[in-house]
């Protein structure tokens, strides 16, 4: 039997204002940021910090039910299988599609009561480059931004376009605030919008630098992609009939720089850990979490298995992630003294296993261009500095195996599956030109756009990512998990315990 607490609004929800504009209005943005919100208004009674949340490029039919059922909607936070809380959500007050009419969505921009605006576009959202983490100033979408300033299609360029008008009707600017899984996400996005605004001048380019505050912040929460199957069970298992409904873990964490000059909630007391400095708090997540998750993605996925949760069950795989996390991630942290980092590796580990999200392993593989560097490759190189032995990185050299062979979009038995990745067609003429493992490997390690020279230069590395390369696709990815490596006790043991 099934323990269901049920919280709802306990505010008007129709004399909220506006007071933040989201970009990228999706599961994640609707049961993380959204939730925060509604505890705020819940606690204030109401207020002027209601969402106008926003999808810029794709999903209107999502935008098109919330405005049909006035923005209201549920989430299902799963304690476990047996224990949830279903809460009702009208935070977001209004919601836009903007792929083709941006003026409903400059005239909120632009609006006075607009003090903050965040952001969920993805790493690809930014169009920064995943090495040098400057500008793609020759994608098109960007080059279209440059040349049509004032109507743009990225996320970047309205963020440009609307601070200009704000800066030409002698409006304060808003803050912008990147929610997104990317260290630094604020000086990124800083970069990304300074970078594209001097291409109107170097003037402008400088107001904004001098003028606009671009807070850093970290979001944790696990959220699966919805789907008719978890629509059904929120129908059969709580009576939910709400097509807007997401599913998500119980746990959830936000950590924000205190830096908003036009104001902001007081979130601090609705849960929010407002710092002066995140990077020690993204870091851990981005190394720990995330890099778990990718590591679970993709070997995982070579070994069959469809979500977290399956994958975490198999104890070599549990093993993997506990070395990964413990011994290759950990030592690259630099945490406050009050971070107990084996308590949150241990956390992790129980979050994996909750296995009523039904986390899907290729929605995580999704994109993995954009996420391996800041997961695995940014601590991977700072390993590499410390002068790490021969072994210390495999963990991670089995990571970058089983993704290059995920991009190939074939699995052992030669069945083909899509590949979503900004670099998908690169990376399948990758392995069209190098057959055999020792020339594709080489050849991988050198797309600067992923690989840092150290690595691709790399003897050590380079090794054992072509070890690894080479185990899976003569025998399968589980023999790679028998290799011994040292565990974070310094002890040889192998992934299998």
């Amino acid at each position: 039997m099934i323990s269901i607490k049920t919280t709802n609004s306990l505010y008007e929800p129709e004399k909220v204002d506006v007071g933040i504009v989201h970009i990228g209005l999706g599961a994640f943005h609707r049961a993380h940021q959204a939730v925060y919100i509604e505890k705020n208004l819940n606690r204030n009674q109401g207020g002027d910090w209601g969402i106008c949340a926003v999808n810029i490029r794709s999903n209107s039919q999502l935008v098109d039910e919330l405005k049909a059922n006035g923005c209201r909607y549920h989430i299902a936070e799963y304690q476990d299988s047996q224990n949830v809380e279903l809460r009702e959500i009208n935070a977001i007050r209004d919601a836009l599609f903007a792929g083709t009419d941006k003026e409903p969505l400059f005239e909120k921009l632009v609006s006075p009561k607009t003090k903050i605006v965040t952001l969920t576009v993805t790493e690809k959202g930014y169009y920064l480059a995943p090495a040098d983490k400057t500008l793609r100033q020759d994608d098109p979408s960007i080059q279209h931004d440059i040349q049509n300033p004032a109507s743009p299609k990225t996320a970047p360029g309205i963020l440009v376009e609307a601070l200009y008008r704000r800066k030409e009707s002698a409006l304060p600017p808003f803050t912008i605030l990147s929610c997104d899984n990317m260290p630094n996400n604020g000086s990124l996005t800083r970069r990304a919008v300074c970078e594209l605004a001097a291409h109107r001048s170097a003037e402008f380019a400088k107001w904004i630098e001098d003028n606009v505050a671009f807070p850093s912040s970290m979001v944790d929460r696990i959220v699966p992609a919805m789907s008719e199957a978890s629509r059904e069970r929120l129908q059969k298992e709580l009576d939910c009939h709400d097509q807007n409904a997401v599913m998500c873990e119980a746990f959830s964490q936000w950590v924000v720089e205190d830096n908003f000059p036009q104001g902001r909630p007081d979130w601090e007391h609705d849960g929010v850990q407002m710092v002066k400095d995140v990077h020690p708090f993204e870091t851990m997540k981005l190394r720990l979490l995330n890099g778990s998750h990718s590591l679970l993605a993709y070997v995982g996925l070579a070994a069959k298995y469809k979500t977290v949760a399956q994958a975490v069950a198999d104890e070599k795989f549990a093993s993997l992630i506990r070395h990964y996390m413990g011994f290759e991630a950990a030592p690259t942290l630099d945490l406050p003294q009050e971070v107990q980092v084996q308590t949150y590796i241990d956390s992790l580990v129980s979050r994996f296993a909750n296995d009523s999200l039904q986390h899907q392993l290729s929605q995580i593989a999704m994109d993995g261009s954009q996420k391996i560097p800041q997961r695995w490759l940014n601590g991977a190189e700072e390993r590499l500095a410390n002068d790490v032995k021969q072994g210390d990185l495999n963990a991670t050299a089995l990571g970058v195996a089983a993704w290059l062979f995920y991009v190939h979009g074939e699995d052992l038995e030669g069945n083909q599956y899509k590949v979503d990745d900004p670099m998908a067609q690169t990376l399948s003429e990758l392995h069209d030109r190098f057959a055999d493992p020792e020339s594709l490997v080489r050849e991988a390690l050198k797309l600067n756009d992923i690989f840092s020279t150290t690595l691709s230069q790399s003897e050590m590395f380079s090794r054992a990512v072509l070890n690894a390369y080479q185990t899976i696709i003569s025998s399968g990815v589980t023999d790679c998990l028998s290799f011994n490596n040292r565990l974070s006790n310094n002890n040889t043991a192998n992934f299998g315990g």
